[in-house]
């Protein structure tokens, strides 16, 4: 087996789409994903963002919630959210294995699964 550290920069630079999540890790049935993100974007699913660089807001019905490097938020199960970035903002998600980007709500913005970078 070789060990190696997965370099957040490194795999960054290998891509330049926005809300099209790629693979960098698997552990057990969850994936490790990173994004670029711009504007806004509607899920339908649950998630975590972690930002790693930049800044994210996610909004919800009642409120707000406004992240920056180094900060996580988790969407509680069945929770409408609404993230955007003013400017590009890079994030890990982590997902189970075969969550679509979009969730059930599909649309212009479903990015392929399990891309791998």
């Amino acid at each position: 087996m070789t060990y190696k550290a997965i370099n957040f920069k490194e795999k960054f630079s290998k891509f330049t789409e926005h809300w099209s999540p790629r693979v960098i890790a698997e552990m057990n049935d969850y994936q490790f994903k990173l994004a670029k993100v711009e504007g806004e974007f509607d899920p339908d699913t649950d998630e975590v963002f972690i930002v790693i660089e930049g800044e994210l807001e996610i909004e919800f019905r009642d409120g707000i919630v406004h992240l920056e490097s180094g900060e996580m938020f988790v969407i509680p199960k069945g929770v409408e959210h609404k993230p955007h970035a003013k400017t590009e903002c890079k994030i890990m998600l982590v997902e189970p294995k075969g969550v679509v980007n979009t969730g059930e709500a599909g649309g212009e913005l479903t990015a392929a699964n399990d891309v791998w970078v």
